[in-house]
């Protein structure tokens, strides 16, 4: 229990340090765009966070696993010089596209703003944020990820102050994230081949990982398009409410994905003692987390998004209220997912329901977006969250049961 609580304080710190910052810039953003440019903004976020996922490609779920459970240091080194070549080769499609797509959405005078926060974002994409959560090393994830993001935001607010303009800050990001990784590539894998060099080969990965990919890219659909949606179909002001309680939720993920990142290495590492109990500690702790975060972001939303965004804009009780539905079953789905579903080699049965959960969740946002019903747009996300709990809860627990059952076996 001391490891995990060291490991939590570790991945809970760093990232609520790294969401710290950004929202104390929130205000100097919002002061330069103006309300107009709020979703313009928000939506190339979102694009960016989008176009993230798919660089990782599934890094971020089979990665952890392979990385806890890899031999020595050279194996470690072996996995994750083969993410990078994969990674940098679909880089190549990637940023394009998703600037496109961001021009396309965003408001005509903010469409730079929007190709730049979807680039600098879309880059975090390369961070190997997943090998640290694999060895369980809360400070490489410092050292490589959140500090020289923390940097780069800290460094920005003075700079947009002074400058007032937006690519200040994405410029600063992205050179942060390329340097970490670098430093990172030199320490962790020296003298390795990080360019995809033989590209067949990188393609072969990126066909062996397309189940794991398709669950991130499919999860990420509908958790990345309720901003943009907005943006392209309703009006600015409703358009611009829903993406301050869409900031809200992201910035309220980060706690999910450090609870997540302390449980995972922890709840699989190999021999590990009383591995039910882990999962079930995993479990609980993620429920608690989502119902908490749920009436934090419904009772304290509307107030904290105008605070954030300088009166520019304000979310609804209604919107964070979806938003914090959400959050619930999102939470609740990580601990089954990561640490029980995925280890256990059920990417297909994950990525069938993650499939339909986008489907239900995207067509209903679409529709309500066509109505001009942006708290409609939310609710969508929120069905989309709950679809895919409800799919996965019964395999999951049925995976638990296996698993105190071969526990009673070895006793």
């Amino acid at each position: 229990m001391k490891t995990v609580l060291l490991r939590l304080t570790g991945f809970a710190v760093l990232p609520l340090l790294s969401l710290i910052t950004p929202l104390l810039l929130l205000p100097v953003i919002a002061s330069i765009v103006g309300a107009e440019g709020i979703s313009s903004v928000i939506s190339g976020q979102a694009i960016g966070t989008f176009a993230a996922t798919v660089l990782l490609w599934g890094w971020n779920v089979d990665g952890p696993v392979a990385i806890a459970r890899a031999a020595d240091s050279h194996e470690r080194g072996a996995i994750y010089l083969r993410s990078v070549r994969t990674r940098l080769l679909l880089m190549v499609a990637v940023l394009p596209l998703s600037g496109l797509v961001a021009a396309l959405v965003a408001v005509p005078g903010f469409r730079a703003e929007a190709i730049a926060m979807t680039w600098a974002v879309g880059l975090t994409g390369l961070s190997p944020a997943w090998f640290c959560i694999g060895v369980g090393q809360p400070r490489l994830l410092a050292v490589y990820d959140t500090v020289p993001r923390f940097l780069a935001t800290a460094a920005a607010a003075p700079v947009l102050l002074l400058g007032h303009q937006l690519w200040h800050y994405t410029a600063l990001l992205a050179v942060a994230t390329v340097l970490a990784l670098i430093d990172f590539h030199r320490r962790y894998s020296p003298g390795g081949q990080w360019l995809p060099v033989d590209v067949r080969e990188s393609l072969r990965g990126l066909k062996g990982q397309a189940k794991t990919a398709g669950i991130s890219l499919a999860g990420n659909a509908y958790a990345s398009t309720p901003a943009p949606i907005a943006t392209a179909t309703t009006a600015p002001q409703a358009s611009g409410s829903l993406a301050t309680a869409d900031t809200l939720y992201r910035f309220g993920l980060f706690t999910v994905v450090a609870l997540g990142n302390a449980f995972q290495s922890w709840t699989i590492e190999r021999d590990a003692a009383n591995p039910v109990r882990r999962h079930l500690t995993a479990i609980w702790a993620h429920a608690g987390l989502g119902v908490g975060g749920a009436l934090v972001l419904t009772v304290a939303g509307p107030l904290a998004s105008s605070l954030l965004f300088a009166g520019k804009m304000q979310a609804s009780t209604e919107l964070c209220a979806y938003y914090g539905l959400a959050f619930v079953f999102l939470s609740a789905s990580t601990p089954f997912i990561r640490n029980l579903l995925i280890p256990a080699g059920r990417q297909s049965q994950v990525l069938r329901w993650t499939l339909v959960s986008a489907l239900v969740g995207v067509a209903s946002m679409v529709w309500a977006g066509a109505t001009g019903n942006a708290p409609g747009i939310a609710l969508g996300m929120a069905l989309s969250e709950a679809v895919l709990f409800v799919a996965l809860l019964i395999p999951g627990l049925k995976l638990l049961r296996e698993e105190r059952a071969s526990e009673h076996v070895a006793k």
